[in-house]
Protein backbone atom coordinates (compact mmCIF):
# COMPACT_ATOMS: atom_id res chain seq x y z
CA UNK A 1 0.00 0.00 0.00
CA UNK A 2 2.54 2.54 0.98
CA UNK A 3 4.65 1.70 -2.02
CA UNK A 4 1.85 2.75 -4.34
CA UNK A 5 -0.82 5.17 -2.94
CA UNK A 6 -1.09 9.06 -4.16
CA UNK A 7 1.85 10.73 -1.77
CA UNK A 8 1.78 13.91 -3.09
CA UNK A 9 4.38 14.97 -0.26
CA UNK A 10 6.39 12.41 -1.60
CA UNK A 11 6.18 12.32 -4.77
CA UNK A 12 7.42 16.08 -4.73
CA UNK A 13 10.27 15.44 -3.24
CA UNK A 14 11.58 12.36 -4.65
CA UNK A 15 12.52 11.52 -8.24
CA UNK A 16 10.77 8.38 -9.83
CA UNK A 17 7.83 9.01 -8.06
CA UNK A 18 5.09 10.09 -10.62
CA UNK A 19 4.13 6.03 -11.26
CA UNK A 20 2.18 6.85 -8.34
CA UNK A 21 -0.53 8.50 -10.26
CA UNK A 22 -1.17 5.45 -11.88
CA UNK A 23 -0.63 3.20 -9.40
CA UNK A 24 -2.62 4.34 -6.36
CA UNK A 25 -5.79 3.83 -9.17
CA UNK A 26 -5.00 -0.42 -8.82
CA UNK A 27 -5.90 0.28 -4.80
CA UNK A 28 -8.73 0.80 -2.79
CA UNK A 29 -9.93 1.54 1.03
CA UNK A 30 -11.85 -1.58 1.07
CA UNK A 31 -13.45 -4.39 -0.15
CA UNK A 32 -17.01 -1.90 -0.57
CA UNK A 33 -14.38 0.57 -2.11
CA UNK A 34 -13.62 -1.72 -4.80
CA UNK A 35 -16.86 -3.29 -5.42
CA UNK A 36 -18.82 0.00 -5.45
CA UNK A 37 -15.83 1.35 -8.51
CA UNK A 38 -16.06 -2.36 -10.22
CA UNK A 39 -19.96 -1.61 -10.34
CA UNK A 40 -20.05 1.49 -11.61
CA UNK A 41 -17.28 0.55 -14.62
CA UNK A 42 -19.17 -2.30 -15.47
CA UNK A 43 -22.52 -0.43 -15.61
CA UNK A 44 -20.68 2.17 -18.48
CA UNK A 45 -17.86 0.90 -20.14
CA UNK A 46 -19.79 -1.75 -22.43
CA UNK A 47 -21.53 1.73 -24.04
CA UNK A 48 -18.56 3.66 -24.18
CA UNK A 49 -16.15 0.61 -25.17
CA UNK A 50 -19.18 -0.18 -27.69
CA UNK A 51 -18.82 2.85 -29.53
CA UNK A 52 -15.05 3.00 -29.59
CA UNK A 53 -14.40 -0.11 -30.75
CA UNK A 54 -17.78 0.56 -33.32
CA UNK A 55 -15.73 4.03 -34.73
CA UNK A 56 -12.21 2.75 -35.06
CA UNK A 57 -12.24 -0.70 -34.86
CA UNK A 58 -11.81 -3.61 -32.06
CA UNK A 59 -8.00 -3.04 -31.57
CA UNK A 60 -7.80 0.57 -31.45
CA UNK A 61 -10.98 0.96 -30.27
CA UNK A 62 -9.84 -0.79 -27.01
CA UNK A 63 -6.39 1.21 -27.04
CA UNK A 64 -8.39 4.27 -26.79
CA UNK A 65 -11.03 3.15 -24.39
CA UNK A 66 -7.82 2.30 -22.00
CA UNK A 67 -6.54 5.85 -22.76
CA UNK A 68 -9.63 7.17 -21.60
CA UNK A 69 -9.73 5.11 -18.36
CA UNK A 70 -6.07 4.81 -17.20
CA UNK A 71 -5.90 8.67 -18.47
CA UNK A 72 -8.65 9.18 -16.31
CA UNK A 73 -6.76 8.04 -13.16
CA UNK A 74 -3.54 10.09 -14.06
CA UNK A 75 -4.89 13.36 -14.90
CA UNK A 76 -7.95 13.08 -12.27
CA UNK A 77 -4.88 12.85 -9.66
CA UNK A 78 -2.68 15.99 -10.98
CA UNK A 79 -5.17 18.82 -9.31
CA UNK A 80 -4.97 16.38 -6.11
CA UNK A 81 -1.28 16.47 -6.75
CA UNK A 82 -0.82 20.10 -6.96
CA UNK A 83 -3.26 20.98 -4.09
CA UNK A 84 -1.46 18.64 -1.60
CA UNK A 85 1.83 18.59 -2.32
CA UNK A 86 3.09 20.30 1.02
CA UNK A 87 0.70 18.09 2.85
CA UNK A 88 2.77 15.45 4.58
CA UNK A 89 -0.50 13.62 5.92
CA UNK A 90 -1.93 13.43 2.47
CA UNK A 91 -2.38 9.85 0.77
CA UNK A 92 -5.41 8.72 -2.19
CA UNK A 93 -5.76 5.91 -3.65
CA UNK A 94 -8.97 4.58 -5.96
CA UNK A 95 -9.90 4.42 -9.69
CA UNK A 96 -12.64 7.10 -8.99
CA UNK A 97 -10.79 9.44 -11.55
CA UNK A 98 -11.00 6.65 -14.42
CA UNK A 99 -14.53 5.17 -13.23
CA UNK A 100 -15.58 8.86 -13.30
CA UNK A 101 -14.05 9.19 -17.28
CA UNK A 102 -16.12 6.39 -18.29
CA UNK A 103 -18.76 6.96 -16.81
CA UNK A 104 -19.28 10.47 -18.10
CA UNK A 105 -18.41 9.50 -21.64
CA UNK A 106 -21.04 7.16 -21.59
CA UNK A 107 -23.33 10.08 -20.82
CA UNK A 108 -22.27 12.24 -23.64
CA UNK A 109 -23.01 9.00 -25.64
CA UNK A 110 -26.16 8.53 -24.21
CA UNK A 111 -27.52 11.42 -22.28
CA UNK A 112 -31.15 10.36 -22.11
CA UNK A 113 -32.38 6.15 -21.00
CA UNK A 114 -35.36 5.15 -22.37
CA UNK A 115 -38.83 5.81 -20.27
CA UNK A 116 -38.54 4.58 -16.82
CA UNK A 117 -34.73 3.84 -16.97
CA UNK A 118 -31.92 5.99 -16.07
CA UNK A 119 -29.10 6.63 -13.34
CA UNK A 120 -30.37 5.22 -9.74
CA UNK A 121 -28.55 7.42 -7.19
CA UNK A 122 -29.11 6.25 -3.03
CA UNK A 123 -31.31 7.93 -1.47
CA UNK A 124 -33.35 9.03 -4.62
CA UNK A 125 -36.17 5.93 -4.96
CA UNK A 126 -36.21 6.61 -9.06
CA UNK A 127 -34.08 6.72 -12.16
CA UNK A 128 -32.89 10.56 -13.28
CA UNK A 129 -31.21 11.11 -16.73
CA UNK A 130 -28.51 10.44 -17.19
CA UNK A 131 -27.83 14.18 -18.02
CA UNK A 132 -29.29 15.31 -15.16
CA UNK A 133 -27.17 13.13 -12.88
CA UNK A 134 -23.88 14.64 -14.69
CA UNK A 135 -24.98 17.73 -14.30
CA UNK A 136 -25.89 17.26 -10.32
CA UNK A 137 -22.85 15.02 -10.05
CA UNK A 138 -20.27 17.50 -11.13
CA UNK A 139 -21.57 20.42 -8.59
CA UNK A 140 -21.56 17.80 -6.02
CA UNK A 141 -18.17 17.20 -6.49
CA UNK A 142 -17.19 20.58 -7.09
CA UNK A 143 -18.50 21.44 -3.75
CA UNK A 144 -17.64 18.96 -1.91
CA UNK A 145 -13.71 19.16 -3.05
CA UNK A 146 -14.37 23.03 -1.66
CA UNK A 147 -15.39 21.83 1.64
CA UNK A 148 -12.52 18.80 1.93
CA UNK A 149 -15.05 17.96 4.36
CA UNK A 150 -14.46 13.81 4.09
CA UNK A 151 -11.70 11.84 3.43
CA UNK A 152 -12.58 11.31 -0.14
CA UNK A 153 -10.82 12.64 -3.21
CA UNK A 154 -14.00 14.63 -4.98
CA UNK A 155 -11.04 16.49 -7.01
CA UNK A 156 -10.42 13.20 -8.66
CA UNK A 157 -14.12 12.52 -9.62
CA UNK A 158 -14.61 16.58 -10.96
CA UNK A 159 -11.73 16.22 -13.01
CA UNK A 160 -12.08 12.45 -14.47
CA UNK A 161 -15.09 13.33 -15.31
CA UNK A 162 -14.21 16.48 -17.79
CA UNK A 163 -11.27 14.55 -18.66
CA UNK A 164 -13.93 12.03 -19.85
CA UNK A 165 -16.03 14.28 -22.04
CA UNK A 166 -13.32 16.04 -23.44
CA UNK A 167 -11.36 12.56 -24.91
CA UNK A 168 -14.60 11.49 -25.58
CA UNK A 169 -15.57 14.64 -27.93
CA UNK A 170 -12.02 14.77 -29.45
CA UNK A 171 -12.23 11.22 -30.75
CA UNK A 172 -15.85 11.63 -31.84
CA UNK A 173 -16.82 14.66 -32.39
CA UNK A 174 -20.16 13.88 -33.69
CA UNK A 175 -21.50 13.14 -29.95
CA UNK A 176 -21.26 16.84 -29.10
CA UNK A 177 -24.22 17.96 -31.61
CA UNK A 178 -26.05 14.33 -30.41
CA UNK A 179 -25.32 14.95 -27.26
CA UNK A 180 -27.51 18.58 -27.10
CA UNK A 181 -30.11 17.14 -29.90
CA UNK A 182 -31.11 14.13 -27.76
CA UNK A 183 -31.56 16.65 -24.79
CA UNK A 184 -33.44 19.04 -26.46
CA UNK A 185 -36.06 16.40 -27.65
CA UNK A 186 -36.05 14.97 -24.12
CA UNK A 187 -37.03 18.50 -22.68
CA UNK A 188 -39.76 19.52 -25.95
CA UNK A 189 -41.53 15.87 -24.79
CA UNK A 190 -41.38 16.95 -21.04
CA UNK A 191 -42.89 20.48 -22.16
Amino acid sequence: MDSWIMDPYRMARSPGQWYRLLSSGFLHADWAHLLFNMFAFYSFAPLVLGALSDGYGPGLGIGLFLLLYLGGIVLSDLPTYFRHRDDRGYRSLGASGGVSSVLFASIVLMPVAPAGQGIIIFPIPFPIQPFLFGFLYLGYSYYMARRRADNVNHDAHFYGALYGVVLLLALMPAAGPAFFQQISLFLKSKL
